[in-house]
């Protein structure tokens, strides 16, 4: 499948080169490259009816798998893992050998945040054997009557309590422990939008890849980014953009990260 490139300038591009792109960044020397992707309709919102699945159109779902091919990890919010119901990562044989030709694993590794361990262990990907996942936590617990490979990263440090009264850990320790202990260089990470604001706030994002649908959906869903406000505001460079079918696919590089 092809986009129109529009910037830097004009031209058809394949969706697997501009999901490559995450592979040609230099991850940071204290942490790996961290990439958020989210989808977004118009006015801003990232869910059309509690899913995002309605919001993309045919190449922004090609494109959402292609860029699983190329992460080492794909990390996301336990509330975003349950709604979306992940499963196993990369469910095309074919992309998994892709994945090994540039010398993956055939999975990317699965991280799923979680303060309190409120993860259902029913999601498919935890009960898939193929599947490996790390679990960053606060909580001391573990999951039961799971069929993954499960690991679990917890943060020296307490989790600090929004005023919503939301625990939200420090990410950058396990940041860290991904790079050091899993040789973990590039990191996808596909939401939530609290999950998203905290990385944020940390400075540990290097880059937004926003696919912005030509679609209103009003309401009160929740956008790219929740939580306390980012003082300074985050500011970003637009890299590429890309357009298939009216939708736009922008990579921004955000420059205080």
């Amino acid at each position: 499948m092809e986009l129109r490139r529009i910037h830097p300038e004009p031209g058809l591009v394949g969706v697997t080169e501009v999901a490559a792109a995450l592979r040609a960044a230099a991850p940071p020397a204290e942490r790996p490259h961290l990439a958020l992707n989210f989808a977004s309709t118009a006015d801003g919102r990232i869910t059309i009816g509690g899913r995002s699945g309605p919001i993309g159109n045919d190449a922004d779902r090609e494109l959402f798998h292609e860029l699983r091919t190329h992460a080492d990890v794909v990390m996301a919010g336990a509330g975003t893992v349950r709604t979306e119901r992940y499963g196993r990562l990369i469910r095309d044989p074919e992309r998994r050998e892709r994945r090994r030709a540039l010398g993956l694993e055939p999975d990317p590794l699965a991280v799923v945040v979680s303060a309190r361990l409120l993860i259902d262990p029913d999601v498919p990907l935890f009960q898939d054997p193929d599947s490996r996942v790390v679990v960053v936590t606060a909580s001391d617990g573990v999951l039961e009557g799971v069929r993954a490979r499960v690991e679990y990263l917890r943060p020296p440090e307490a989790p600090e309590v929004l005023p919503d009264g939301t625990p939200m850990l420090a990410l950058a320790p396990p940041l860290r422990l991904l790079r050091d202990r899993y040789g973990v260089e590039r990191v996808l990470c596909e939401g939530g939008s609290v999950l998203a604001g905290a990385l944020l706030r940390e400075r540990l994002v290097d880059e937004l890849l926003l696919s912005l649908a030509p679609k209103l959906a009003a309401g009160s869903g929740p956008a790219i980014v929740t939580g306390p406000p980012l003082d300074p505001p985050v500011e970003m460079d637009l890299v590429t953009a890309h357009e298939a079918g009216g939708h736009l696919f922008l990579r921004y590089r955000v420059a205080n990260s």
